[in-house]
């Protein structure tokens, strides 16, 4: 059988490479370059020049064919500019599962096929079993601290199938103690770090290149606000009423509510004249406000996403400030002081339906079902238990616990529930959908 290897110059599709060849397939590797720019782009960080020089002397150490692609203009058409569209909107975007689903294991994919490979190998820490129905699990990788199977909660059947991922089973310490037993010229290279094939980036610097910048507001709120937001409140009857067993008992009006992130427009500032110093100067400032304070100005909300703490530039708090909102269309942002602030949290969050993917059918929920699963909002989130009910509206997805910073326009996926007594119990990828 012959594999393509995407070589990307780190340890991992390295060792990737290196097994699959001790393993008697026919392997050769391709190189993917898929961004040119440097603008936003912090120097030094996944600079694409030395990516690829590393991976071609993996492959010459490894003895195999190395080829390059350039998949830059795929690349900027799917993935880039889907990001600058979102973050338009007032949306986070996960540019790393668009990557994997969109260029890694399609446009690649095609470009292996057509050099005769019959599968694309990577080296993401994830695995995949055949069900006796033929269809293609995908599950959790072994190593808890490097599991990947959310980057590819996108991936569809035909993808999988042409799929592998040899080091899916091993340990990233393992990884690295194979790769220097080997020689290999990336057993001490770093993890690449930031957005996929770009690298660490100032993202307000690198999001200029299309949207502008436009000074506005930075609102922090006040707890005193939520005593008096009939939303908080019907959103905390509406939990008790449910509790953790019933969340079947919502009406799909009500799971809409939940899903429903808090409005914090009706916060606003009216100012006052008074006189000041010895000459009674006529000065104008803003009213005090039981509810929150102008806390200082930010570049254009698109540029900040929910959970934020970095670049916020406000001092005076004895704890972090934290992003808990943004208006696009007010051009504001709003904070909470604390990781504990009531606005950074949340039980309910939907998925439309056009926005669902189900990994195999037989996991596919139909109208009005429901199933105990776990998920997870973000990368290298532990799962949390959930419950999926499937409505007119889209799927619900209900924590038994509250979330923090549940994100729009990243990806929730779901897992099914582990075996309690197996701790090496690795859970199936059931789906994955955009918040």
């Amino acid at each position: 059988m012959k594999v393509c290897v995407g070589l990307s110059g780190g340890v991992d599709s390295s060792v990737a490479a290196l097994l699959l060849k001790q393993q008697g397939y026919d392997v050769f590797a391709m190189f993917m370059q898929n961004w040119h720019d440097t603008e936003g782009t912090l120097h030094g960080d996944c600079e694409w020049e030395e990516d690829k020089f590393v991976a071609e002397l993996v492959a010459r150490k490894l003895g195999i064919p190395f080829y390059f692609v350039d998949l830059s203009g795929e690349y900027r058409q799917r993935v880039v500019d889907y990001m600058f569209d979102e973050y338009a909107k007032g949306r986070t975007p996960n540019p790393d599962v668009l990557c994997n689903r969109e260029i890694k294991f399609d446009a690649f994919l095609r470009k292996a096929r057509a050099m005769g490979a019959d599968m694309v190998a990577t080296g993401h820490y994830c695995r995949k079993e055949q069900a006796p129905d033929g269809s293609w699990k995908l599950l959790e990788g072994i190593d808890p601290g490097k599991d990947q199977s959310y980057f590819l909660c996108q991936l569809n059947q035909e993808q999988l199938s042409r799929a592998l991922f040899p080091i899916g089973g091993m340990l990233k310490s393992e990884v690295r103690a194979l790769a220097a037993e080997a020689d290999l010229p990336s057993a001490d290279k770093k993890d690449s770090q930031g957005i996929c094939f770009v690298g660490k980036v100032d993202l307000p610097v690198f999001l200029q290149q299309k949207l502008k910048s436009v000074e506005g507001d930075v609102v922090e709120v006040f707890d005193a606000w939520y005593a008096s937001s009939d939303k908080y409140s019907e959103d905390s009857r509406l939990i008790a009423k449910a509790g953790i067993e019933a969340w079947n008992s919502l009406t799909d009006t009500e799971l809409s509510t939940l899903a429903t992130p808090l409005d914090y427009s009706n916060i606003q500032f009216e100012t006052e004249t008074y006189r000041s110093g010895k000459k009674h100067i006529r000065k104008t400032r803003l009213k005090a406000n039981p509810f929150g304070v102008i806390a200082g100005r930010h570049e254009g909300a698109q540029f900040y996403t929910i959970g934020q703490r970095k670049g916020l530039a406000i001092g005076g708090h004895a704890r972090p400030i934290f992003v808990i909102a943004t208006d696009i269309a007010a051009n504001r942002v709003y904070v909470g002081e604390g990781d504990d602030h009531k606005g950074l949290f949340r039980s309910v969050l939907r998925v439309a339906p056009e926005e669902l993917h189900w990994i195999r059918k037989v996991h596919e929920l139909p109208l009005g079902a429901s199933r105990r699963c776990r998920c997870r909002i973000r990368y290298r989130q532990e799962l949390q238990d959930a419950t999926l009910l499937m409505r007119e509206a889209g799927l619900f997805v209900c924590f038994d616990v509250p979330q923090r910073s549940i994100t729009p326009g990243q990806f929730a996926a779901f897992y099914e529930l582990q075996d309690p007594s197996d701790p090496y119990d690795a859970p199936e990828l059931l789906g994955s959908g955009v918040i």
